[in-house]
């Protein structure tokens, strides 16, 4: 690779052809893989998009979980992706590397911190991008890039040898530019399936949130072909989004409300309630992020962002009486949303916006607050979430996100196939 091509390195930490081969036969062979600079890779270092950082961490012994996985399966691994630092941002705007473009919106930003593995696959330099997604970094930039991508459940995929940003919602994703190759890198790297039984179905109806059925905490078994239930829309969280966005994302909807026979429409929590959520979020992130790399950043604030150091201060502040709080109503908050959900699909939109153009990037964290009304709901609950990639009238990339029960993965990807 040029270390003078500025779009290049913008993408790439490394890349080689391949960096790492797959095995001989598997179901992925010939398959290409973008790696995020969170996984480890053996013999290379973690750098998570801080270039100190990575100049200091040592080469990692062994493959991360899923990168091994892959492998395994036969695909090659190409390279290891730029990411936005510590995974901590949603813009993709990397003040260390530049910005990795975004050929199906040009002039506009690739979102994050998936950023260089969303950009590889949409560049066509690696058929399967691998990132993480703790508050919509996959979900985000295949909305702005015009890719399928998932965002699979809490603790399906083991996240051995992943740099965590906060474990309580960091969970391993990928994007591809199918739905079927979505679906095949799922039959390799999520662990097989015990058998359980059905749940109850849920006692959702009419406009009124209903009984919240019991649902699980943890992830479970989800046979691939076991149907999905009912299509669930909660119709306020669409005027979440620009105009443009809802507008693209509702036909998507009316395409499935043809296909299952119409939805169920529940009553959206009111803006204060959704802010009160964020506020839960944010704090329970910040909290772990600072014990993960609090200790690290307070020795290196000059090596940082602005953007993200600012979150890191912000993160240091916060008490254990507010972790203590914010973790009560954590509980309850992931139980309504799985309610939601029970054992059909919930549909929203991804992003609220679509890649906003480069020179308008300095408003990126407000952007993300609005984002996080969104995409904190997935994360909330440690459910899985397929972004399914449609265009506006303009022609810009968007996304639907549809979630499904915890464990549902594979089977979510088949249900949101119908809509390629």
């Amino acid at each position: 690779m040029n270390p003078t091509d500025t779009i290049a390195t913008s993408v790439w930490r490394t890349k080689e052809t391949p960096l790492v081969p797959g095995s001989p036969r598997g179901p992925l062979r010939g398959e290409s893989v973008a790696v995020k600079d969170v996984f480890a890779v053996a013999g290379e270092p973690i750098g998570a998009g801080n270039p100190l950082r990575l100049a200091q961490q040592p080469a990692q012994p062994r493959h991360a979980a899923a990168v091994q996985a892959l492998i395994t399966a036969g695909a090659d691994l190409t390279g290891i992706t730029q990411a936005d630092e510590f995974a901590w941002s949603m813009s993709g705007t990397n003040a260390h590397y530049g910005t990795p473009p975004n050929p199906a919106a040009p002039g506009r930003i690739s979102g994050g911190s998936s950023n260089g593995s969303a950009s590889a696959v949409a560049l066509g330099e690696a058929t399967v991008g691998l990132g993480t997604d703790t508050s919509g970094s996959v979900r985000v930039p295949a909305a702005y890039q015009g890719l399928w991508g998932i965002r699979t459940t809490l603790g399906l995929i083991p996240t051995t040898g992943v740099q965590p940003l906060a474990q309580s919602f960091d969970t391993v994703g990928w994007f591809t530019r199918t739905p079927e190759l979505l679906s095949r890198v799922a039959q390799a790297v999520i662990p097989a399936p015990k058998k359980v039984a059905p749940t109850a179905p849920s006692a959702l109806g009419g406009m009124g949130t209903g009984s919240i059925p019991a649902v699980p905490k943890g992830p479970v078994a989800w046979e691939a072909d076991r149907p999905l239930g009912e299509l669930r829309v909660l119709p306020d969280l669409f005027s979440l989004a620009d105009d443009d966005v809802a507008a693209a994302c509702r036909r998507l909807l009316t395409q499935l409300e043809a296909g299952a026979g119409g939805s169920v429409a529940i009553q959206c929590p009111g803006q204060q309630e959704l802010q009160e959520w964020r506020g839960v979020f944010s704090t329970i992130l910040s909290r772990e992020a600072w014990a993960n790399h609090g200790q690290w950043v307070s020795a290196h604030w000059e090596a940082m962002t602005p953007e993200v150091g600012a979150r890191f201060r912000a993160a240091r502040d916060y008490t254990d009486e507010d972790e203590a709080a914010a973790r009560t109503r954590h509980s309850s908050i992931r139980e309504t949303i799985r309610g939601w959900v029970g054992d059909g699909v919930l549909a929203l939109p991804s992003a609220a916006t679509v890649a906003p153009l480069l020179e308008s990037a300095d408003g990126a964290d407000s952007l993300r607050q609005r984002h996080l009304l969104l995409t904190m709901l997935g994360s909330l609950a440690g459910l899985p979430v397929v972004n399914v990639p449609t265009l506006t009238d303009d022609g810009l990339p968007t996304g639907l996100s549809l979630m499904g029960p915890s464990g549902s993965d594979k089977a979510l990807i088949a249900y949101a196939a119908q809509l390629a």
